[in-house]
């Protein structure tokens, strides 16, 4: 519970997504994204919420600008609505979407926030999921196409660009379990999109360096720290495909180390979606590397005789989330290690609480979190990792995906009936280490004791 210090220069900021907060679907000529029809087909999100609203910041984007003012922080990572600018996910650019993002863009400026771009978080065009979605390869060449009309279009304002969130989880949760638009169930079509969702990146990071020549470019990926339930044999094989599966599948070809063969055989991949060129492509060198941590994963084998995973006492999340903070500082300095990126960044952090309706600002679990987590990102830092900045997820309350509304990750509340936005405990906790460069303990006890 020390004072840990961060250097001058050190970027703070909050993220955020545009289908989890945007809201205006169907305004000023956006097109459905996928998220849309699986939010609408019976009980695939939570109470049957929708984007529809969310947080309403496509009208109240300037209030949310005003609000990181206030915060003082000095970046926002959001992502562009690819239905916004191409409502069929290609053809003709459809001027309005463009217009939003450029008045989102000066107003940050204006602010003194740096805009971190993210290409592609989620919601791509339901007309190219209809045209077989991110298992074929015309949707990575879609991609391309739309990078490269964004990138002219702000590329004379915005430095840092991503091209892809977690592409895990678009592969996994949206073709392999279902459990996310489009709600497909499928290895063959999981294992294909993972790989054109990479291979778009690599095409992504071309037309970004040829529209944007001073761009500096990353990709951001989930990890989580894989840890056998026992030292047992079967757990620790476990545990080291589960990694395999999740963090080495899409860290190791970015840094030019090909597939993980476990994982390959794991997935019996014949690789036929794999053209000659596509790995190099894929490895394009980087500038920077964007991690999202949460959590970790205790992993046992079927077989094995090691205890429930969640062990009582277990301090969790309102998502039934462990609370590992170390875990962070591994999965720092893992990837670091594992691909030799210069420079690193959190990309997103934070944790869903329930809320007091009666004092919604007050939510002193997710302050504990988010101290604990910058430990250990000043842990990671002491090891050598180049981290260059943090960014809290998230800034408002917004749309959680299949859980619709249920769960809270704001350091902003957002009341969803009035919208009115107001600044929880720990966006001023967040905003007073932001100013200081101090991670100092909570004004408060631990509510972990």
């Amino acid at each position: 519970m020390s004072q840990r210090a961060f250097p001058d220069g050190f970027v703070w900021g909050a993220a955020t997504s545009s289908y989890q907060i945007e809201g205006a679907m169907d305004v000023d000529g956006r097109g459905p994204s996928i998220w849309d029809t699986f939010s609408r087909t019976p009980g695939m999100v939570r109470d049957g919420d929708t984007g529809d609203v969310a947080a309403d910041h496509y009208h109240r984007w300037a209030e949310d600008v005003a609000i990181m003012g206030e915060l003082g922080l000095g970046a926002y990572r959001f992502s562009i609505a690819w239905p916004r600018i191409l409502p069929t996910g290609r053809g003709t650019v459809n001027q309005p979407g463009l217009d939003f993002y450029d008045r989102l863009v000066d107003g940050l400026l204006a602010a003194g926030i740096d805009p971190f771009v993210t290409l592609y978080h989620w919601d791509l065009p339901q007309a190219l999921e209809d045209e077989g979605g991110w298992p074929v390869r015309s949707t990575a060449e879609a991609f391309a196409d739309y990078t490269g009309i964004v990138a002219d279009r702000l590329g004379d304002r915005v430095r840092h660009w991503t091209t892809l969130n977690e592409p895990w989880v678009t592969a996994g949760h949206g073709y392999l379990t279902g459990e996310h638009a489009p709600g497909r169930r499928s290895t063959a079509d999981a294992v294909a999109a993972s790989h054109h969702l990479l291979l778009a990146h690599g095409l992504a990071v071309d037309a970004i360096r040829a529209a944007v020549p001073h761009a500096l470019v990353g990709i951001v990926l989930n990890l989580e720290a894989k840890h056998p339930a026992s030292p047992s044999l079967l757990d620790l094989e476990a545990a080291s495909l589960e990694h395999a599966l999740m963090g080495r599948w899409y860290l190791d070809p970015i840094a030019g180390l090909g597939y993980p063969e476990d994982g390959v055989v794991a997935y019996a991949w014949d690789q036929a979606e794999v053209a000659d060129g596509d790995l190099t492509v894929i490895a394009r060198p980087l500038d920077f590397l964007g991690i999202n941590y949460y959590t970790r994963q205790i992993v046992r084998h079927p077989d094995s005789a090691a205890e429930p995973t969640v062990r009582p006492g277990t301090r969790v999340t309102g998502m039934g989330w462990e609370v590992y903070p170390a875990g962070l500082t591994d999965a720092l300095e893992w990837a670091w290690r594992r691909s030799g990126i210069g420079a690193i960044y959190v990309t997103e952090n934070g944790a869903a609480y329930p809320v007091d309706p009666a004092e919604p600002e007050r939510d002193p679990d997710r302050v504990a979190f988010l101290h604990d987590h910058l430990v250990a990102a000043a842990d990671a830092m002491d090891r050598g990792v180049p981290l260059r900045g943090y960014f809290a997820w998230s800034l408002l309350d917004n749309f959680e995906w299949a859980h619709g509304y249920a769960h809270r990750f704001g350091i902003v509340h957002v009341d969803f009936d009035t919208l009115e936005r107001r600044i929880r405990d720990s966006g001023r906790y967040w905003s007073a280490v932001a100013a200081s460069g101090l991670v100092e303990p909570p004004g408060y006890d631990d509510p972990a004791g």
